[in-house]
C-alpha cells in the first residue's frame, strides 16, 4: 500500500510540474527556443529530476517541447506549417461535428452554452488569457457533445489542445479579434438554435478559417521584423 500511495504522489509531482512549465510556455514566460534545464526546474520547484523528466517527456508528447540530444527540453518554435497543418484539420473535422452533433443541441445545452459565453466575454475583457482559452475549448466540445463520433471527437480535442497556444498568442496581440471572437461565438449558437445546421457548419469552417488567417499574418509580421533586425545589424 505504500508502494502504491507513493507511486500516485510521484504522479501527481509530474502532473504537477507538466502544468507548471505548460503554463509558463502558453503565456510565454518561456519563449520558443528557451531551453528547459531539469536541474533548475527541480531546484525552483522543490522536487526531484525525475518528476520534472516526466513531465517534460508528457509536454513533448503535446508538440509544445522538443527534447534534443545534448540540448535536452525546448520549447517549440512556432512554425507557418504547424498552424497550417492545425488548423486546416480542425476546418476539416469541425463544422463536421458540429453539424453531426447540432441537431440534437437540448435546451439545457444552449443554456450551458449561454453561460460559457458570458464567462467567456468576462474573461475577454479581463484579458484572463488562461480562463478564456479553457472556455473557447469548452465551447467547441459542447457544441460537438453529441456528434456520435467518439474518435474524431477526441482528435479535435487534443487539435484544440495544441492550437492553445496560437490562438493566446492571436488574442494577447489583436485587440479587434477578441472582439470578433466573442461576436463569432455567439452568432454559431444563434445559428444551432435556428436549427440552420448547414449554416452554422460554414460559418464555423469561416471562424476556424479566419483565426488561420490572422495567426499567418502575425508569423510573418514577427519573420519580417526578424529579418529586418538581422539586417540591421550588419
Amino acid at each position: 500500500m505504500a508502494t502504491v500511495s507513493k507511486s500516485l504522489k510521484h504522479k501527481t509531482m509530474s502532473t504537477a510540474a507538466a502544468e507548471e512549465i505548460r503554463s509558463r510556455i502558453l503565456e510565454g514566460v518561456f519563449p520558443p527556443g528557451r531551453q528547459l534545464r531539469q536541474e533548475e526546474l527541480a531546484q525552483e520547484f522543490g522536487i526531484s529530476r525525475i518528476p520534472i523528466r516526466e513531465a517534460l517527456l508528457l509536454l513533448e508528447s503535446e508538440g509544445i517541447v522538443r527534447i534534443q540530444p545534448h540540448r535536452g527540453a525546448v520549447v517549440v518554435e512556432l512554425s507557418a506549417e504547424e498552424v497550417e497543418e492545425l488548423f486546416n484539420m480542425r476546418i476539416l473535422f469541425e463544422p463536421f461535428l458540429l453539424e453531426r452533433s447540432a441537431p440534437h443541441l437540448a435546451p439545457a445545452d444552449f443554456e450551458k452554452l449561454d453561460k460559457i459565453l458570458d464567462r467567456y466575454e468576462t474573461s475577454i475583457d479581463k484579458l484572463d488569457i488562461d480562463r478564456w482559452n479553457d472556455l473557447n475549448s469548452e465551447f467547441h466540445m459542447l457544441l460537438y457533445t453529441h456528434a456520435r463520433s467518439p474518435r474524431i471527437t477526441s482528435t479535435v480535442q487534443n487539435l484544440l489542445g495544441e492550437c492553445d497556444r496560437h490562438t493566446r498568442i492571436q488574442l494577447s496581440n489583436i485587440t479587434g479579434d477578441r472582439a470578433r471572437a466573442v461576436r463569432e461565438h455567439k452568432e454559431l449558437v444563434r445559428l444551432c438554435r435556428e436549427r440552420r445546421f448547414a449554416e452554422a457548419a460554414d460559418f464555423m469552417r469561416m471562424h476556424i478559417d479566419r483565426i488561420r488567417v490572422g495567426l499567418m499574418a502575425l508569423l510573418h509580421l514577427d519573420q519580417t521584423d526578424a529579418t529586418e533586425a538581422t539586417v540591421g545589424e550588419q
